[in-house]
């Protein structure tokens, strides 16, 4: 078992930055691929971003390139979202997920572990 634990959600204005962290605890972090979901119309969740379980390779939603960045510390458990020029469309309730592959994926069904969310909204 994993179990993950998200924060670092808040209010901001457009244009501005967050740091969603997201810690682990249980098994091994580094056995995990990680990624990043968050609500969408339509969908229960869309993918955002992920990352292999040694942070070598890392994959994003087409909306959120150049603006977003994943990155992990495996000696601290945790996976980063680096959120800049935030949009008020980016407002959302955002989730972590483990995958116990060596490689991240795009599909919220190939993960394992889920978190609880952290809740992010975008003011205009």
């Amino acid at each position: 078992q994993v179990q993950l634990v998200e924060s670092g959600g808040g209010l901001v204005q457009a244009g501005g930055s967050l740091r969603l962290s997201c810690e682990a605890s249980g098994r091994t972090f580094s056995r995990y691929a990680m990624g990043w979901f968050r609500p969408a119309p339509g969908k229960e969740r869309e993918f955002v971003a992920t990352s292999t379980r040694n942070g070598g390779a890392t994959l994003y939603q087409d909306s959120v390139k150049g603006r977003f960045t994943i990155s992990r510390d495996n000696a601290k458990n945790t996976v980063y979202l680096y959120m800049h020029n935030l949009r008020p469309d980016d407002t959302a309730d955002y989730y972590c997920a483990a995958r116990d592959s060596p490689y991240g994926s795009t599909s919220l069904g190939e993960y394992d572990y889920w978190g609880r969310g952290t809740q992010v909204t975008v003011s205009s």
